[in-house]
């Protein structure tokens, strides 16, 4: 068995947002669709919803007239949870309450046909306790959509432990039949993205609890240097402060308080204040009218060095040299040294973030990780009380004479975009190698789910395989508490690496 028969109606319990998306995605695919809410009079409410917005398609062109009202003759609230008997597929949409989510498919399992597929749209409860109350967990799945569902092609597909494979397989064909792209995973806190995507959170609160950089100047690094969609104070003032948080929590507590995963101090303060982002007026910004926008920090304008020593090819910044030479810097190369530097005229040295420290060394200027060096409109520097003012001064005008804004932040081990990649292809590695999901589908959940620049495993054969088991060790020999320490696998991959290139 695949995917629904057409003539098999889908049924959605629960219609906040979330619900009517799914409706709309299945009504649209060309189910009869029947949704029921406890609440009386919300399905009703819920039809005409998903009706105007059905209209709104029509007045787009992307719906034709016809097509419009056959979608609106299938689509029928319920009255009774009775009225679902004749249901082939069943979709959880309600509150993420695990007893909540239990009796409603207790209830269910009395009135839909054996072969009716179960469904919950859970992202942070386990499938495995969802479906541990009933007779027969082997019809329920995870079919965890993202919002808006009729937007985002997303769907993650959960098995749970006692989830049949041909329930799994049956909710994977139909979600793509639905035109949307499915990914399978196993039942693990978080899933694919919920899991992965913490460090994007994390390491951005980080820097800002450590005094590195301010809110505006963080997003602004992520979005013009990093290549990501939007920053993560933007981001998580947009889901919700309270959400955002709430997830971050529900992970940390299912992987028994790992340190990886740990909650911000700082958000939480957010949340106990009421600000919860765009929906309470302020979050990280303010968003009340007559507010200022926050302003990224940028260095004023600095004299550009006539010249710069390579030492090596600077590993994954290497397109720099090439930048350089065009704005008419003359780059001399020092066939010596080995190292992955720019010596600087007045002598002091400037270096991919790596997951050292400025302070360490004599007069170095760090700089952040790119996603595309050429198409990256700002620059991160980061040094310490000790760089000489003439180093930090070349390093800028540097830089800047390569059409960058250049933002100077505090002496942060591996910056701003360096550690959240780092510590994001960890994660991926990890999930890998504990059966979570493939690299494929992996990639594909965190282009699609979170509009990342680049899958981790992308990420990773792009910088190096080395690369992100050395920042995240550099990281871990400065923070200890075992936040930054590579994952076994990623040791593994990296250590793998090695070996074959020095057998060669």
């Amino acid at each position: 068995m695949t995917a629904l028969d057409l003539a098999g109606p889908v049924a959605v319990v629960g219609t906040g947002t979330m619900g009517q998306g799914i409706a709309q995605v299945a009504l649209l695919a060309g189910h009869l669709v029947r949704l029921y809410d406890t609440a009386p009079g919300r399905a009703r409410e819920a039809a005409d919803a998903i009706g105007a917005r059905i209209d709104r398609l029509v007045e787009k062109n992307r719906l034709t007239t016809a097509d419009r009202d056959a979608a609106r003759a299938r689509l029928l609230p319920a009255e009774d949870l009775t009225d679902l008997a004749d249901c082939a597929l069943v979709v959880e949409a309600v509150l993420e309450e695990l007893g909540a989510k239990q009796d409603l498919f207790r209830a269910l399992e009395d009135i839909v046909g054996e072969d009716c597929l179960l469904a919950t749209n859970t992202s942070s409860l386990s499938v495995t306790a969802v479906g541990g109350a009933l007779r027969n967990p082997g019809r329920l799945v995870g079919l965890h959509f993202f919002n808006p569902a009729p937007l985002l092609p997303l769907v993650e597909v959960v098995s749970g432990y006692a989830t049949d494979v041909s329930s799994a397989t049956r909710a994977y064909e139909t979600a793509r039949a639905w035109g949307k792209t499915p990914v399978a995973c196993a039942d693990t806190p978080g899933f694919i993205v919920n899991r992965i995507a913490r460090p994007f959170y994390a390491e951005a609160f980080a820097v800002y609890e450590a005094q590195g950089a301010d809110p505006a100047t963080i997003d602004a690094v992520l979005r013009e240097c990093g290549g990501f969609r939007m920053g993560a104070f933007e981001l998580t003032d947009l889901i919700g402060q309270d959400v955002n948080e709430s997830v971050t929590h529900s992970v940390w507590r299912s992987f028994f308080h790992d340190v990886r995963f740990t909650p911000s101090l700082a958000q939480r303060r957010l949340v106990e204040s009421g600000r919860l982002g765009r929906k309470s007026g302020q979050g990280w910004y303010d968003y009340r009218e007559g507010a200022e926008p926050a302003e990224p920090h940028t260095a004023e304008p600095r004299q550009a060095p006539a010249y710069v020593v390579a030492e090596g090819d600077l590993g994954p910044a290497s397109e720099l040299l090439a930048l350089i030479r065009e704005a008419g810097i003359q780059v001399r190369e020092d066939e010596e040294d080995h190292g992955t530097r720019l010596v600087l005229p007045g002598g002091g040295q400037l270096t991919l973030a790596d997951g050292q420290t400025s302070v360490e060394f004599r007069d170095v200027v760090y700089f952040d990780l790119a996603f595309d060096y050429r198409k990256a409109t700002r620059i991160a520097l980061s040094a310490s009380q000790d760089t000489s003012a003439q180093t930090l001064s070349e390093a800028i005008g540097l830089f800047q004479a390569l059409g960058k804004d250049v933002s100077v932040i505090g002496d942060v081990p591996g910056m701003i975009v360096a550690r959240t990649v780092a510590r994001i292809v960890d994660l991926a590695h990890d999930a890998v190698a504990k059966g979570v999901a493939t690299e494929e589908d992996i990639d594909t959940a965190m282009r699609l789910g979170v509009n990342y620049p680049l899958g981790p495993f992308e990420w990773s054969r792009r910088l190096g395989r080395t690369w992100a088991c050395s920042l995240l060790d550099d990281l871990h020999e400065r923070d200890p508490s075992g936040r930054y320490a590579p994952s076994l696998a990623l040791y593994r991959h990296s250590y793998a690496t090695e070996k074959r290139e020095g057998a060669s």
